[in-house]
């Protein structure tokens, strides 16, 4: 099969198209055709040498493939693989799928309760960018931080892959949702995608913004892919009871915090990475988001947003597209051409 490697540690040209041998799928594992892979910033962080593959996975880049199902690996104490909705799935079958590495590739084994269907009318292009940003929105932003209905949300990069979930899935579950993004075409793209305000976090403070909207109430939880000093501004906005949910680090991975806030505000800090769990909490996931969001994604009330699409011999100029900063939404990988 082809597939991009990394050759060594450096910038997009260390991508290098290769010719490799076939995945085999293991107990409970498919073998995936891939029409399609999505391209994430833990893509870049590995290609730089500062995010590993978990032990025992390919060393190849990918998070997340869409395609139909080449071969099925043996049973595991399980079964047959499945979902873990528990169909069992087929031969031929359209899935897109969550895995811990190797989805620039022709090829890719995936567990089958890591797969998903593809949803109602939606092409295996765009079904690529589902897995890992809304596996990640999910866990966090409806699991961790409960965000309820009437509820109001804050998220830091709305325009990211992670922040044009984020912002869709919580506005169609019926919460209120602010965003901010660095230009103002990034800032009408969220009010698009359901923000009810979003702020030019390049020339206004997002803090007095927040209060101003909410009326000094502060948000209810935030989603934050920055952290560094926006942790205690973060602090600053939330409410009482408030949530704050950190899953990135783009600004810095160490901050100075008013921890008299934690206490006489009840706040609760959390943060969670997705790549080292084990297939069965993935699972769990995938079956959360089979039951609550699939409905939605079939009806077409979300959808991820594809910005562009390269071949997967430009993997190179994926890379750089989305390291320009200008991208909304997702990158992706055609693969079977």
């Amino acid at each position: 099969m082809r597939a991009i490697e990394i050759s060594h540690f450096g910038g997009p040209d260390v991508l290098t198209l290769v010719d490799r041998p076939d995945p085999v799928p293991g107990p409970g594992e498919v073998l995936i055709d891939v029409a399609a892979a999505g391209v994430n910033r833990p893509d870049l962080m590995q290609r730089e040498g500062r995010y590993p593959p978990p032990k025992g996975t390919s060393d190849l880049p990918g998070l997340e493939v869409a395609g139909r199902i080449a071969a099925l690996g043996p049973p595991d104490e399980s079964g047959a693989p499945s979902s873990a909705s528990g169909r069992a799935w087929k031969l031929g079958d359209e899935v897109c799928a969550l895995v811990a590495g190797g989805g620039y590739a022709e090829r890719c084994v995936a567990p089958g309760v890591q797969c998903l269907p593809i949803p109602r009318g939606m092409s295996l292009e765009t079904a690529a960018a589902i897995p890992e940003t809304y596996f990640t929105v999910w866990t966090n932003v409806f699991e961790r931080g409960r965000l309820a209905s009437g509820e109001w949300l804050l998220v830091h990069g709305g325009t990211s892959g992670i922040g044009s979930t984020a912002i869709q899935l919580a506005a169609a579950r019926g919460s209120s949702v602010l965003a901010t993004a660095g230009s103002a075409d990034k800032c009408r793209a969220c009010e698009r995608l359901g923000a009810l305000g979003a702020i030019n976090y390049k020339d206004e403070d997002f803090v007095d913004a927040v209060k101003v909207i909410t009326d000094n109430r502060g948000v209810d939880v935030i989603l934050d892919i920055i952290g560094g000093t926006y942790a205690a501004r973060n602090l600053e906005c939330l409410a009482k009871d408030g949530r704050l949910l950190q899953i990135g680090l783009m600004g810095g991975a160490t901050a100075e915090l008013p921890l008299r806030l934690l206490l006489t505000k009840r706040l609760t800090m959390t943060g969670s990475t997705l790549r080292i769990r084990t297939p069965r909490e993935k699972g769990a996931i995938a079956a959360a988001l089979e039951q609550h969001i699939w409905p939605l994604l079939d009806s077409g009330r979300v959808a991820p947003v594809i910005d562009s699409v390269f071949p997967l011999a430009q993997a190179a100029d994926a890379h750089r597209k989305l390291e320009e900063g200008h991208v909304i939404g997702k990158v992706v990988l055609r693969v079977d051409e």
